[in-house]
Formats: C-alpha cells, sequence, structure tokens
C-alpha cells in the first residue's frame, strides 16, 4: 500500500524481523491461493473475503482494513484492476473478465509488526504489451530490492527501480511510493521509485522498506478518484504494481514476503 510515511526511521532487532517474516510468510500463502482464484465472474469481493478469512485463520490481523480517515478502507485487501494502479476498493458489484490486469496489495500483522506485499497478474489473454508491463514491473523491484544493502542510499534504490522502468518507455507514478515499515505500515522513509544515485537516507543494516513500484504502459501521471483511495492512470493505461517487504541485513536484502 503506496502512502507517504509520517513516522521515523526505526532499527529493527532480529526478533523483530522474524516477526515481520512469518507476517510475510502468511501474504505469500494468501497470494498463492489469490492467484488460484483469477478466473472471469469471481468478484473483487471474494477474494477480498478469502484473504480476510485466510489472515485471521492464521492468527493475524489485517492492515488494510480500517486503514486511514478519507474514508477508512472498507477491505482487508487492495484489488486494482486494469487503469487502476493502487487502492482499489474490492466490490462484489466488479467481476473479473477475460484479458484483465489484476493487482492485488495486501498486508497482516503479526504480534505487532507489518509485512506488506503485491503482485499483479492477467486474466485470459491479455496483449503482448501488457505482459511485458508486467514483467518490467516485476523487474524493476527487483534491481529495487538489490540495492537496498548498507552503505547505499535511499536515491540507489529509485534510481534503479526507474531505470528499469526507462528502458522500457513506461510510465513511473511519483505521488504514491515505497515506504518504511515495522510497528506501523508506514513509517519513514519514503522510498520513491525514481531518484538520483548517491542522494537521500543512507541505508544501514537493520532497516526495513516496503519496494513497490508502480508501472504505467502510458503516461507518469495519475488521479485519485472520488471514493478517496482509487488511483487510476490519467491516460487510461494500464498499470502494474508489485512489492515486497525487505530487510537491510549485512549479507544484502532479506526479501521478507518472498518469493
Amino acid at each position: 500500500m503506496g502512502i507517504r510515511s509520517p513516522s521515523a526511521v526505526t532499527i529493527k532487532r532480529p526478533a523483530e524481523i522474524e516477526r515481520m517474516r512469518s507476517a510475510g510468510a502468511i501474504l505469500v500463502g494468501i497470494l498463492d491461493v489469490l492467484r488460484g482464484e483469477l478466473r472471469p465472474g469471481v468478484s473483487t469481493a471474494d477474494l477480498d473475503a478469502i484473504a480476510e478469512r485466510m489472515i485471521r485463520d492464521a492468527g493475524a490481523v489485517p492492515s488494510f482494513k480500517g486503514y486511514g480517515s478519507n474514508p477508512p478502507f472498507p477491505g482487508s485487501i487492495c484489488v486494482s484492476l486494469n487503469d487502476e494502479v493502487v487502492h482499489g476498493i474490492p466490490s462484489s458489484r466488479r467481476r473479473l473478465a477475460d484479458g484483465d490486469l489484476v493487482s492485488v496489495d495486501i498486508g497482516c500483522i503479526v504480534d505487532g509488526w507489518h509485512a506488506d506485499c503485491a503482485r499483479t497478474w492477467t486474466v485470459g489473454r491479455v496483449p503482448r504489451e501488457v505482459r511485458e508491463l508486467v514483467d518490467a514491473t516485476r523487474r524493476a523491484m527487483e534491481a529495487g530490492i538489490a540495492a537496498a544493502v548498507p552503505g547505499n542510499r535511499i536515491g540507489d534504490v529509485g534510481h534503479a527501480i526507474e531505470s528499469v522502468a526507462r528502458s522500457g518507455g513506461y510510465g513511473v507514478v511519483r505521488p504514491f511510493v515505497g515506504h518504511g515499515i515495522g510497528t506501523s505500515m508506514h513509517e519513514e522513509p519514503n522510498v520513491p521509485n525514481y531518484g538520483k544515485p548517491g542522494t537521500g537516507l543512507r541505508i544501514e543494516t537493520g532497516m526495513c522498506f516496503a519496494i513497490e513500484p508502480m508501472l504505467n504502459l502510458g503516461r507518469d501521471e495519475v488521479v485519485v478518484e472520488a471514493d478517496g483511495w482509487t488511483v487510476r492512470t490519467v491516460d487510461g493505461s494500464p498499470s502494474a504494481h508489485f512489492e515486497n517487504t525487505v530487510a537491510v541485513t549485512h549479507a544484502g536484502p532479506d526479501v521478507l514476503t518472498g518469493p
């Protein structure tokens, strides 16, 4: 869930990172199930109900449900279709169709510690350029994660993501960004999907980030719908979103919501 973060940078102890890993393992299992449910006729509310039940059955709490105040987010997951970038609200009236692009963003809390991740999938047959957008967004996330090492800076992460995006001619969403994560879903620092190498906060062992590129097949610009949550591309182009929660270690980035 890409929203600018409000709180201070914190360094996590190994035991705290393990709690986040436990939350991440729950999310990965749920995403595997949700991917198997993607077929024409399934509503986004159906996906939300499956995810909430699995989160609670695992003894965790949904991070998203009730989040914010403009109004509070009503779902346990965000489901964004086609030209929706992020924060799509689950609805019984929204049913998947052949050719849809589906981004699912999900978070949960275990013993007070959050994990947050997102995947984009396709339903049925989609144009080649849409499949390539999905692949490029995943690769952009992986490039950003690879740059999250001690001694690098936040600008190095953003630059790595942006380099993959621009090499394919994709738009990079700028108003919504990655973020620190821990006992709050959104902590400092912000982790933009663009940046200059060697700029920004120096990355240290024990920092945890949600790294989440959002790339558009068209232009960069996006708009927030009247519901206060759903973000769409201004030009109506398809958008993809990938996210993983990552802990910075001496040995490099440790993905807590992998693979």
